[in-house]
């Protein structure tokens, strides 16, 4: 007996979801994720290399080399991201460079910052205009009531449209742990702007209370940009904070599968989604933010940027570590789309049969 493939790939794509519907196959479907596969925007993040980086001998040019052996289409950088040889410090000659070996390996650049206050836009576009970049990535760290941090971080959406407008840009709002996608979507609203979206992240809507697919649904028609990574939820209280592991380990209890069809589905003639980037974080931790019993304009706390710790003591293994992590993402990525090709190919090869 020869394979289903359609009822193979609903067992597939809902791993880690084994409640919501299938996914049944026509034509029309199997043939639009052949066509968004093939042409998928993979990304490298830095943060997949960040203590290589920070405690390491990396810089942000090798992972620029690291997108390019891996055969990826860009990199994600945070301007932060490489200690004293970030971009935010760099030199306009150092700048200069990195353009260069970006363009020279094909290799399209988006910018990261955690931050949406004035100041540190000004110096992201400042990096973002030097590298000829479109696309920045930004969050929030307020703390306040809930709705005195959605105003602040309002206002700072529309001043980024301003300049968005007169640099040619985009800003992509990341739920980052202490925002609901409710909460994301309303501002965005609010905003209502064309160059002002939203980051999916696979994982950072466990800190919020809320599940992965859900949230997905709610931020879909405002998603361009997707970080790509696994995590398990860690009860605490009656919240949930998130470690870092293994994208598609046993640990992993994101829908991973469901997710990036999803995802890549968005968009009716091209692709809604510009770019995919694998953020690997094993062992990251960020705590619970919000809580089922909080009310209706819960007290948001002042944050730092979340961190995976380092131990100097076995700093030769982590860092060896985790230039294998983030390879086996890679690899675990292009073999989840792989069996997602195969699966819609072989169904249209089917039908062709039939019809002959």
């Amino acid at each position: 007996m020869g394979i289903n493939p359609s009822s193979k790939f609903s067992q597939f794509i809902n791993i880690n979801l084994p409640k919501t519907e299938p996914i049944v196959f026509d034509a029309v479907i199997a043939q639009k994720l052949c066509n968004r596969i093939a042409s998928i925007q993979l990304h490298a993040h830095t943060y997949s290399l960040i203590h290589n980086l920070t405690h390491g001998s990396l810089k942000p040019t090798n992972a620029l080399e690291f997108a390019y052996q891996h055969e990826l289409n860009g990199l994600n950088i945070h301007v932060d991201d490489g200690e004293k040889h970030n971009l935010t410090h760099s030199t306009k000659k150092q700048l200069a460079q990195f353009k260069a070996d970006a363009q020279r390996l094909n290799l399209t650049v988006h910018l990261e910052t955690s931050s949406t206050q004035k100041a540190d836009i000004d110096k992201v576009i400042h990096i973002a205009r030097m590298l000829d970049v479109q696309n920045i990535r930004v969050y929030s760290r307020y703390e306040g009531t809930l709705s005195q941090v959605m105003e602040r971080t309002v206002s700072d959406l529309v001043y980024m449209s301003e300049q968005a407008d007169s640099y040619d840009l985009f800003f992509d709002f990341e739920q980052h742990e202490e925002f609901k996608s409710t909460d994301i979507v309303q501002m965005l609203k609010e905003v209502d702007h064309p160059r002002i979206n939203a980051l999916f992240d696979f994982t950072n809507m466990i800190n919020a209370y809320e599940q992965p697919f859900p949230a997905l649904r709610i931020m879909a028609p405002y998603t361009r940009q997707v970080h790509l990574k696994g995590a398990k939820a860690i009860k605490e209280g009656e919240g949930y904070g998130q470690a870092g592991v293994i994208q598609g380990s046993a640990e992993d209890e994101m829908p991973y599968a469901r997710m990036l069809y999803e995802l890549l589905m968005l968009g009716e003639t091209k692709p809604q989604v510009i770019c995919f980037a694998l953020e690997q974080e094993v062992n990251y931790y960020a705590p619970a933010y919000r809580f089922p019993d909080e009310g209706e304009n819960p007290i948001i706390p002042h944050r730092e940027p979340s961190e995976t710790p380092y131990n100097e003591a076995d700093g030769e293994r982590i860092l060896l570590n985790e230039r294998r992590w983030a390879n086996n993402q890679v690899n675990f990525i292009k073999r989840l789309l792989a069996e997602m090709h195969w699966l819609a190919t072989l169904y249209l090869e089917n039908i062709n049969k039939e019809i002959s």
